[in-house]
């Protein structure tokens, strides 16, 4: 509701672009944050849809802003990542051999930006997000989804059981800092990027188990047990530990605002508000 009624709003399909052509002519949109997208967990039980949308969809958006002159953004993914690549402090350029369909999809996403950008001069940007956090909507087939249903077990059950292991490292990141960051992107002179493929952004690098502490601080009743999924941890262990962000904050000042207290504290009460109304 809060979407729908906050200005002009349509059910589009990224599969139908002359759809989507019609309405950035008539809205005159300069900008597409191309969002559409299914995550890692979900695509794996489902690679061909995972790639219809995700390389089908993303290639519809950038016709359409080859066409009518639009600047892109393009959530890239951990996910580009794999085995091979190093863990800990994963930097901007680096071995990327993804081993998941979701890892395929968005690194050939990134490949495809920058080959718009280059071959016709589309206005495309896109960065690297980790783990997102968010107390607006419920997890939709992510790898890192235990670190939203956490903060739900924790205010209704007063546990968690986990399908990571307590000691899988993971980047997070608060949604108030993804959105900011695509924002602060966007904004940014051309000029002063020098990556279209996808910068390395993240906030938090943490454990379900420092999670789980960092809840209990704030509920001490809260409990957490773990029972590990084969495929998600599969998934977990191909990414990084940590990113290296460094390129994002010297040429367009990236900074996240969220640490893990701040983190904990806001998911907790936006979970409670939004259970008491």
């Amino acid at each position: 509701d809060e979407l729908a009624h906050s200005g002009p709003f349509y059910y589009l399909d990224v599969l139908q672009p002359d759809d989507v052509a019609r309405l950035v002519e008539e809205e005159k949109i300069d900008t597409i944050f191309h969002l559409a997208g299914i995550l890692s967990a979900r695509g794996e039980a489902n690679p061909e849809l995972a790639w219809q949308v995700n390389i089908e969809g993303l290639r519809n958006m950038l016709e359409v802003c080859r066409q009518q002159h639009c600047s892109l953004f393009f959530p890239s993914s951990i996910a580009v990542f794999g085995p091979s690549t190093p863990k800990d402090l994963t930097p901007q350029f680096t071995v990327q051999r993804p081993n998941t369909i979701y890892g395929i999809t968005k690194l050939a996403g990134e490949l495809l930006c920058d080959y718009y950008w280059q071959r016709y001069g589309v206005d495309c940007r896109s960065l690297r997000y980790p783990g997102l956090i968010s107390a607006g909507t419920r997890p939709g087939g992510g790898t890192t989804d235990y670190a939203v249903d956490i903060f739900y077990g924790a205010v209704q059950q007063g546990s968690y059981q986990c399908y990571l292991r307590a000691d899988c490292q993971l980047d997070m990141m608060y949604m108030d800092d993804a959105c900011q960051a695509a924002v602060q992107l966007m904004a940014a002179k051309a000029t002063a990027l020098t990556v279209r493929n996808g910068y390395n952004v993240t906030a938090l690098s943490l454990s379900p188990a420092q999670l789980g502490q960092a809840i209990a601080k704030q509920i001490p009743d809260f409990t957490m047990s773990y029972q590990v999924d084969p495929i998600r941890q599969a998934i977990a262990d191909s990414w990084p530990d940590q990113m290296d962000d460094h390129a994002a904050r010297q040429e367009w000042n990236w900074q996240p605002h969220y640490d893990l207290n701040r983190l904990v504290r806001t998911m907790l009460s936006k979970i409670k508000e939004s259970m008491e109304s």
